[in-house]
């Protein structure tokens, strides 16, 4: 195919994308380094991905943490800070079980995120479709 034959870039085009997508998914679920701002945990742990969104009195945050349970999770605002940690547990009548593929990540999680200039309070944190829901009300 000639060089400027829209097949030849557009197939060039989608296999670097694909490639970019395959990296991205696998630097998401690598360990988290500790940061400074964990001092109090020193061991590995990774970082679930979050969509923050504004309305006019709320901020929304939703941090994808299926199979988590909610007992096991803690929310906080520190410094403007939000912060999000708790741990994944593979269930106990699994431990024993043959694993063929573990994509999702086990073990401690903890995510912060710098929130936009404001003072929020946390309203009503609750577990919807494998996803903590943050609501952080405007005060």
């Amino acid at each position: 195919m000639k060089k400027n034959d829209p097949r030849a870039w557009m197939w060039s085009d989608a296999v670097e994308m694909l490639n970019r997508a395959e990296r991205l998914h696998r630097q998401m679920f690598q360990p988290a380094a500790p940061a400074p701002a964990r001092a109090r945990s020193h061991a590995p742990c990774w970082e679930p991905p979050v969509d923050v969104l504004e309305t006019e009195h709320e901020l929304l945050v939703l941090a994808a943490l299926p199979g988590v349970d909610p007992a096991r999770m803690q929310v906080a605002i520190q410094n403007g800070v939000l912060q999000i940690s708790g741990e994944r547990v593979l269930p106990s009548e699994l431990r024993t079980a043959t694993i063929h593929r573990m994509e999702l990540p086990q073990g401690r999680f903890e995510r912060q995120l710098v929130l936009p200039p404001g003072r929020y309070e946390v309203s009503r944190p609750s577990v919807v479709n494998g996803c903590l829901a943050i609501v952080l009300r405007k005060v």
